[in-house]
This record gives structure tokens, C-alpha cells and sequence, in this order.
């Protein structure tokens, strides 16, 4: 048992089937005994009107029949029950009973039985009064300050206060503005009406200005005669609440308490009486009923509020001072005295469960048994920590992030391709160009190991593809049930894709013994399409623009058993040419060299080439495994096609600096149509019109101008698609011949293939060009550099700038030059490299945060001992001859290495050389100095990408206090000078030879 669960004293459970609302529960001594001790009424919808006189007696079940004075069943349902003096000229207690069409006094009356049946208890009806209008609730109370006797006010379904005194109708008036009735409560102390109206506020009508107010029948029944001398009815005042109230109460425990309460459906408020708040309360929870029941202490109230998760709990203001938990959600609560107990706390649920309880605990006298001490068994203890010590090796081996996948999975999923186009075409564009616009079939069967409920699978493919359903929608399987979908794939669109392969996605729910509803997952398949699905056979083309040629070391093989499906309709039955003629226009040829081990491809657009080449580099593979050669190679000797690749990627560019474009004009139209608009409406509200001056013409021009902008943005959105899907293509066929070229891995592959695409579609936000340029420029300062050096201060930058649109595309194209320059000359494409490159601390300390390291685009060697010689000289400037060695040395060990560098880029130092030109002019303080630094300046230079870039290094290098050092030692350093002259080679004296005639 809880410890804060409410005690039970006495309950009941009241009839079956029944229901109850707040308003069905009252308490008082309606059988007038004298002895102030309360009696429960409790009335139904079904028109059951009970009467308890609860005491301890736990011994019976459902309803105690001593308990119980009366049960009557009335003929009306029950709304609401109230016990006070409704009779003229009798200060006893009677019973009012609200029906929906009647309003009902009771006196109830008890006769001293002679036998052993007990007391007899009647109920006599007093009075009634019939209502006109269905009844929602009733108040009542001294109206009018009328002392010794309560009138009556019921609150109709229609928004009209009935106002009863005794057995006599008084008067009736319409609220304002009513929509839906709310409570309603009497505040004796202002003597005036409260309520909440739909508009979300608690409204205030004085008992006066209701009696003096327009009479109710004159505003609706237009046959009578108009009464005068009534007022609008207004309400006092009013305050928002935001939210619809559930009940109002206004207690009276002393002269002094001037609160009204208002329960929110989130919140709880306290106001005063002239409408000003004095605190409120926010709910975490749905509450259900309330009733503020004493005054502890002055100014305070404590009220109980019951909620929808069982709970009764006891508030003092908004402090919550007890909680007890109830068995069922109570809709109405009172505080009772009975003979055996006072202040006893009676709930009401909405299905009869009729509760008396009290706040309190009952002490537990349980004692936990003491448990007998036992030795630790240290050889066990040792034994079960080298287990665990084992267990959390094996756990922290596995470097993997990811879980691993069960041995077998829930879902098995076989995509089956069609070998043959439909009888029927499903294509939506039947034609392109005169020819024929073909589908295929894709039949997918998902099998289950388990049970799996709320499976989806998704078909997704890349445009111009589509297919003729892409959602379904899979029914519950069993163990070992499968289902089988179909449908069709076809091209719907002027423009060849650059991927024949779709993605079916299937998500389910696993059911567990933790989880019966079913634990999410995802399961993936791919399937390709047939290159036949988006080409036809044609005759091959001789003269073309493109040319690709891919070299093998195996014989020449027949091209029409490469390409079964396409020999068919071939002109060549030789098997040495074949032509592929796409349905958006191009025309892609294949030819086989005779005498050596080579094929050409051959077409008028470049990026249409891609799918043929792949489709032929993949059928090579397959027919080569199939016939057992293990060691068959295929290679790509000719230059990379770069320039036919920017081509694609300008085209591209252009389109996105077109859409930008169109963006800004669109919305440079859209801000002047609606300034006309507001001119022209201020025109037209004028009351004294004026001319339009030609406003009417100019909205009508800038409308046809904001259609046009619209209809071209969306027919460049459209091209961009097309553009986009070109590049990529392109993209991908530029990687394949990569990859032919330099022999790479499938990994080496992949990562180059994710640098160069990294979006799968162009966004307003990112695109292509700028992400592009990110990633490879990663790539150039990381695994593609040519120094440690340029990898540790790539890794310690904190970030970059943010992605946007650049202003052309050359530094792209320079960029992606170099990437295919360094790959050519040996660079390693890796990941794993970054992190075994540990970040030298003097790097640390010069990488600005945040910055963007320039990329050496022709790099030598020469400067990859720079770093330890500067921060020598930052560390040990206080030791001249140690100095002086080591600048010796490290001056030797530079013209030996850089000699390689020299020979491989003796074109990059044109520009260093120039600029030493222009520091022969400087001042003669500086001209030896100059002379000094000259060939190394050269070789340093080497490794930057502008004059810009090397000014700016050179003035990270070089302070005031370097060049005294450097002034001090000036025959020291050109001695050895000439030391490493002499022992350098040819080609390096004559580079260094270079400048100086230069300067002469």
C-alpha cells in the first residue's frame, strides 16, 4: 500500500451503468436533525437521487444499507443537486433537484421506527417550476442581500439567466455575446453573478444591473410589445483567460476572505473581488475538479484538485502540501462532518464510484530480518574480475562504431530485372525523337525469418528514370511467408540518366519479447537496369567530336557477344563496331582495333559516353572471369579529357548563376507589385477619388513581368536538372578513367568518386561547384600533400568559411587540374594517413583558428625542413654560433633536396624570380641582405599560389628583430654560401645563376 495513497473510511459503488457530473454532489443536513452533522445527496443522469449517511462499517460490500436513507428514481436525468433555504417563511433545509426542463424542491424528512427496521426517511415535493429552455447549471444564494431565505438563478443552454425567487418566477436575461454556457457561481460579497464566457473570460454581472437590464422576451419574441426603459446589459468587469474554465468557486470562510477561484484546464487562478489577479498556479497535469475548503492561516486558502491521473492533492495557495493517490479520477469533491469523524473528504467519479476518506498514513511495523554475514571468497572475486577484465578487452578491440548485424536477417529482399522490354510499354512520354520510349519489369520479393509487422518498402531511382509505382504498402507475415510487388521502369525524360541503378528500401517492425509492438528497422537491395532501357542499336558514326581509348592486355574480342541484345540489329557482323543511339539524341560508337588490344569510344557528347563505357568495362570483367583469366587488365593511356569536362562543368555554373538571377529579379518584381497594390488600395478607399496616374498600367506591366520571370526561372530550374545530371556523368566517367589510368583500388576509387560528387542534387542552399571545391581541397592538404607540413596545419585549423556560390570556376578548375596532376605523379588517396600525422606545436600556435590555409599548387620539395629551421631560430636566438651551424647545414641539406623539385618545376619559379627583380630596388641597408635571400626566396616561392600568398608568408617569417641578427652575421652566412655552391650540381648553380643576371 502507498504511503501517500488516500485512507479509506467509507465507499460505495452506486448502481450500474450510471453516469455522474460534478454538479450531481452536495453535503449538508437536508433532513434538518439538528445535530450539524452532513448527509451525502448524490443524483444521476438516470435520474437516481440517492441519500447516504456514511459511517465506519467496513464489513459490508457494494452499497451498506444502513448507510443508505434514500434512493428515489425520479423521471428527468439529474444535472445538478443544492441544499439550502428555498422555501418562503421556513428556515429549514430543502433539496433542489435541476432537471433539463424543470427545476424541482424537495423536503426530505425522517420518522423514528418502533421496530427494528430502523428510521424511515420520505421525500415530499415542496414546489416546481417548468422551464421554457433546457437547463446547463443553477447558483443560488441572498440576491439582492435579501437575508433568511436563498433565490434561485439557472443558466440555460442558450445563454439566459432564469432568476427564481421561491416558488415565484422573477425575471430572465440574455448574457451578451453568448455563444457556449460555462459555470456559473453567486458571489454574496459584491452580490453579483460570475461566469466564463466562450470567449475565454471571466465576466461580472451585478444582481442590479440584471434587474434593470432589457427584459430577455423583447430581444427574442418580436410579437411582443418593446418594453422601455431597460439598459443594455454590460458586464462589470471582465478578465482573460486564455482557456475554457472547468468550475468556479467563491469561498466564504471568514468577512475577511475576498477570493474567487477559477479552475483552468491548464491553470489555476485566484482573483479578487473587483476582478484583479492575485496569483496563478500552472498545472503540470489535466486536472478534473476542485474546492477550496478552509483558511489555515489569514490571506491563505487550501483548497483540494483533483486530476486525471488518480490524484488528490492539497494546495495552500500554489504550495502543495499533501497528495493522495485515489483508485478512480474523481469529477466532484466535497469536505463533510459526521458523528465519528469531521472534516472527511467525499469523491464522486463519473461511473458511481462514491468515495469518504481522510489524509493520512498508517506506520509500517515491518522489520527488515537481519541477513548473516559471510566471509568474501577473495579467489572467487579474483576469478570474476579477470573475467570481466577479459570481456572489456574484447569490447574495446573492436574499433568499429557501428553495431554489428545479426547473422541473419529478418527480411530477405531479391530484385529480379526483366530480360526483355514489355509487350506494352508503361513509359508516360511514348515517343522521343521517332523512337519508341520502352519499359521493363521489376519483380521484388521480400521474404520473412520472423514475424514483421508495418513493413513499407520504397522504390527510389535516379531522374530522368521513373517508375510506375514507387510506395507499398506490405500486409503482416508470418515466418516463411513472403510477398511479391512488380513494377515498371522507364525513362521519362529528354536526357540520358547517369545511373541505371534504383534503391528498394523496405522499413518494418520486428517484434521483441521487451517490445510487442516492434522494434523499427531498415533493410536495403539495389538493382540495375539494362542499358537497353534507355538506348537503341544504330549504325556507327565515323567522324565524332569525343574520343576515348581503353587498352587491355588481353586479344581483341567480338563485340557483338560483349553485347548480345544490340548485335541483333548491328550493320558490322564482324563484331569490331558498335553504335548505341540514346533516345534523347546522341549517338555513342564502340570500336575494336583489329591488330592491337585496344577499343575506341567515340561519340558527340561527352557525358553520354559514361554509360557506355562502364556497361563495356563491366561486361569485360565478366566475360574475362567467365572464361578463367586471372590476370586480365584494363588501362587508359591517353590524356584526361579535362577540357571537355569544364565544358559540362561552365554549362552548369552558368545555369546556377542564371537561377540566382532570376531569384533577384523575381523578387525585386514582387516587392514593386505589391507597392503598387497599396497604392492603388489607398487609392480606392479614398472617399474623395483621385486620378490613378497610369497606376492600373504599371501593376498590369509588372504582373506580366513577375508571370515571365516565373516561367523562365522554372524552365532554367528544369534545364539545371538536366544540367546537373549531365555533370554528373561526367563526373563519373572522368573518375572510371582515373582510375584506369592510374590503377587505383576499389577504395581509392570510392574516395575519389565521393570527392568529386558529394551532392547526389544541387540545392538552394549548397551546390555542386563550392562543395566540390571543399573536398578537394581537402584532399590537396591532406593525403595529396606534398609536405608533412601542409597535412598538420590542414589538421590544425579549427574550420572554414562558410559554403556559398563562388564567382567563377576557376579556381575549381585549377584545383581539380592539380588533384588529377598530383594523383598522375603517385599521390596516395587514403584516410587512415590524417591520423597518423602528428600536429608539430609551433604549427599549432601559427595555424590561425578558423582559417583557410592556401593550397600549394606547385610544390616543391625545398621546404620541408623550413619548419624545424625557423622554429630554431625562434628558439634559440640567445645562441649565435650554434645559430650559425645549424643555418649552415640546414642551407646544404635544401640544395641538395630541392634539386629534384627544380628539375620537375623549373617553370613555377618565373614568378619568384620577378619578385626578386622588384627587391633589388629596395634601399642599400638592404640590398646584401636581398642578394642572400635571394635563391632561397626562389625556392619557397615555388611552393605558393600568387605574389600575394608569398608576401604574406615571407611577412610571417620575418621581424625587426631577425633582420639585425641577420645584418650582424652577414660574411658568416655568405661563406656558407659559397660552401654549399660548390658542392650542389650543375643545374643547381645554373638556377641560381638566373637571377643574378637578372639584376644586372
Amino acid at each position: 500500500m502507498s504511503l501517500f495513497k488516500a485512507r479509506d473510511w467509507w465507499s460505495a459503488v452506486l448502481g450500474e451503468g450510471e453516469e455522474f457530473d460534478q454538479g450531481c454532489l452536495c453535503v449538508g443536513d437536508v433532513d434538518n436533525s439538528g445535530t450539524g452533522h452532513d448527509k451525502v445527496v448524490v443524483g444521476s443522469y438516470m435520474g437516481m437521487l440517492r441519500i447516504f449517511s456514511p459511517h465506519a462499517d467496513k464489513s459490508s460490500e457494494g452499497v451498506p444499507v444502513e448507510a443508505q436513507l434514500l434512493e428515489v428514481q425520479l423521471q428527468n436525468a439529474i444535472i445538478q443537486v443544492e441544499v439550502g433555504k428555498f422555501v418562503s417563511c421556513s428556515e429549514l433545509l430543502h433539496l433542489a433537484v435541476l432537471h433539463p426542463r424543470k427545476l424541482s424542491v424537495y423536503s426530505v424528512s425522517g420518522t423514528a421506527g418502533n421496530v427494528e427496521h430502523g428510521d424511515q426517511y420520505q421525500l415530499k415535493l415542496v414546489y416546481e417550476h417548468n422551464l421554457q429552455r433546457t437547463a446547463c447549471n443553477m447558483t443560488y444564494g441572498t440576491f439582492g442581500g435579501v437575508t433568511g431565505h436563498h433565490s434561485l438563478c439557472i443558466q440555460s443552454m442558450d445563454g439566459m439567466l432564469m432568476f427564481f425567487e421561491q416558488d415565484s418566477y422573477s425575471f430572465g436575461r440574455f448574457l451578451p455575446g453568448f455563444l457556449l454556457p460555462g459555470p456559473l457561481v453567486y458571489n454574496p460579497r459584491t452580490d453579483s453573478f460570475l461566469t466564463v464566457s466562450s470567449a475565454r473570460q471571466l465576466e461580472s454581472y451585478k444582481y442590479e444591473t440584471l434587474a434593470v437590464a432589457t427584459e430577455a422576451e423583447s430581444r427574442h419574441d418580436p410579437d411582443l410589445p418593446l418594453k422601455t426603459g431597460g439598459k443594455r446589459l454590460m458586464p462589470d468587469w471582465t478578465f482573460i483567460l486564455g482557456e475554457q474554465a472547468l468550475d468556479l468557486s467563491v469561498p466564504s470562510f471568514s468577512h475577511y476572505s475576498s477570493s474567487i477561484f477559477v479552475l483552468g484546464e491548464r491553470n489555476l487562478y485566484c482573483l479578487r473581488d473587483t476582478g484583479q489577479i492575485r496569483f496563478m498556479k500552472k498545472l503540470e497535469f489535466n486536472p478534473s475538479c476542485f474546492l477550496p475548503y478552509t483558511s489555515v492561516t489569514d490571506g491563505t486558502t487550501n483548497l483540494l484538485l483533483g486530476n486525471h491521473t488518480n490524484m488528490l492533492l492539497v494546495y495552500q495557495d500554489v504550495t502543495l502540501k499533501w497528495a493522495a493517490q485515489l483508485s478512480f479520477v474523481p469529477v466532484a469533491v466535497r469536505v463533510t462532518n459526521f458523528p465519528e469523524l469531521k472534516g472527511v473528504v467525499v469523491s464522486l467519479s463519473s461511473d458511481g464510484n462514491l468515495l469518504c476518506s481522510y489524509m493520512g498514513t498508517d506506520p509500517s511495523f515491518f522489520s527488515t530480518p537481519k541477513v548473516d554475514a559471510r566471509e568474501a571468497d577473495y579467489e572467487q572475486v579474483d576469478a570474476e574480475m579477470k573475467k570481466l577484465q577479459k570481456f572489456i578487452r574484447e569490447a574495446t578491440r573492436t574499433q568499429d562504431i557501428l553495431p554489428k548485424t545479426d547473422s541473419e536477417e529478418d527480411l530477405i529482399i531479391t530484385a529480379a530485372v526483366s530480360s526483355s522490354m514489355d509487350s506494352q510499354s508503361q513509359a508516360l512520354i511514348q515517343d522521343i525523337d521517332g523512337l519508341p520510349v520502352s519499359s521493363v519489369t521489376i519483380q521484388v520479393k521480400v521474404k520473412a525469418c520472423c514475424v514483421v509487422q508495418s513493413s513499407k518498402l520504397t522504390v527510389s531511382i535516379q531522374p530522368p528514370l521513373a517508375v510506375t509505382q514507387d510506395q507499398f504498402v506490405l500486409e503482416p507475415m508470418g515466418v516463411g511467408s513472403s510477398t511479391v510487388v512488380a513494377f515498371s521502369a522507364f525513362l521519362n525524360g529528354r536526357y540520358p540518366p547517369a545511373d541505371l541503378t534504383g534503391d528498394i528500401t523496405v522499413s518494418y517492425c520486428s517484434p521483441t519479447e521487451l517490445n510487442p509492438k516492434g522494434v523499427p528497422r531498415v533493410l536495403q537491395s539495389r538493382f540495375s537496369l539494362p542499358l537497353a532501357l534507355v538506348c537503341v542499336p544504330s549504325s556507327p558514326a565515323k567522324t565524332t567530336k569525343f574520343k576515348i581509348t581503353v587498352d587491355t592486355n588481353q586479344p581483341p574480342v567480338d563485340l557483338n557477344s560483349i553485347f548480345p541484345e544490340f548485335s541483333a540489329k548491328s550493320a558490322d557482323k564482324d563484331g569490331n563496331s558498335l553504335a548505341f543511339q540514346f533516345l534523347s539524341g546522341a549517338k555513342v560508337t564502340v570500336l575494336a582495333s583489329k591488330t592491337s588490344q585496344r577499343y575506341r569510344i567515340q561519340s558527340d557528347s561527352f557525358e553520354d559516353m559514361w554509360l557506355v563505357v562502364k556497361e563495356l568495362v563491366q561486361r569485360f570483367d565478366r566475360h574475362f572471369s567467365k572464361l578463367g583469366v586471372k590476370d586480365f587488365k584494363k588501362s587508359f593511356s591517353g590524356p584526361l579529357p579535362l577540357q571537355e569536362y569544364f565544358l559540362s562543368l561552365d554549362h552548369h555554373f552558368q545555369l546556377r548563376v542564371s537561377g540566382q538571377q532570376y531569384q533577384d529579379l523575381l523578387s525585386e518584381r514582387a516587392v514593386q507589385f505589391r507597392a503598387i497594390q497599396r497604392r492603388l488600395l489607398t487609392r480606392f478607399k479614398d472617399k474623395t477619388p483621385a486620378p490613378l496616374q497610369n497606376l492600373d498600367t504599371l501593376l498590369d506591366a509588372t504582373y506580366s513581368q513577375v508571370m515571365a520571370l516565373a516561367e523562365a526561372a522554372e524552365e532554367n530550374r528544369a534545364l539545371l536538372e538536366e544540367a546537373f545530371v549531365r555533370l554528373r556523368s561526367a563526373t563519373h566517367l572522368l573518375v572510371l578513367l582515373l582510375s584506369l589510368w592510374q590503377g587505383l583500388t576499389p577504395d581509392q576509387t570510392a574516395i575519389l568518386e565521393a570527392t568529386l560528387l558529394p551532392l547526389l542534387q544541387d540545392t538552394p542552399q549548397l551546390g555542386w561547384e563550392e562543395s566540390c571545391d571543399a573536398a578537394v581541397s581537402h584532399l590537396l592538404r591532406s593525403c595529396l600533400s606534398r609536405s608533412p607540413k601542409d597535412q598538420a596545419t590542414s589538421l590544425a585549423q579549427a574550420g572554414g568559411p562558410v559554403l556559398g556560390i563562388p564567382r567563377d570556376t576557376a579556381r575549381l578548375k585549377k584545383h581539380i587540374t592539380l588533384l588529377c596532376d598530383r594523383i598522375g605523379k603517385g599521390g596516395r588517396l587514403t584516410l587512415a594517413s590524417e591520423a597518423n600525422v602528428q600536429v608539430p606545436i609551433q604549427v599549432q600556435n601559427l595555424a590561425a583558428p578558423g582559417g583557410v590555409e592556401p593550397i600549394a599548387e606547385v610544390a616543391g620539395d625545398g621546404e620541408e625542413q623550413e619548419l624545424p629551421h625557423e622554429a630554431t631560430k625562434f628558439i634559440k636566438k640567445k645562441q649565435p654560433s650554434k645559430k650559425v651551424k645549424k643555418d649552415k647545414d640546414s642551407k646544404e641539406k635544401k640544395e641538395v633536396i630541392s634539386e629534384a623539385s627544380l628539375k620537375e618545376e623549373a617553370g613555377g619559379a618565373e614568378e619568384p624570380l620577378k619578385e626578386a627583380k622588384k627587391e633589388k630596388k629596395e634601399p642599400s641597408k638592404e640590398k646584401k641582405e636581398s642578394k642572400k635571400e635571394t635563391s632561397k626566396e626562389a625556392k619557397q616561392e615555388t611552393k605558393k599560389e600568387s605574389k600575394k600568398e608569398s608576401s604574406s608568408s615571407k611577412e610571417k617569417k620575418e621581424s625587426s628583430k631577425e633582420k639585425k641578427e641577420k645584418e650582424g652575421k652577414e660574411a658568416s652566412k655568405e661563406s656558407g654560401d659559397k660552401k654549399v655552391s660548390r658542392k650542389s650540381s650543375v643545374k643547381v648553380k645554373e638556377k641560381k645563376k638566373e637571377p643574378e643576371a637578372g639584376e644586372g
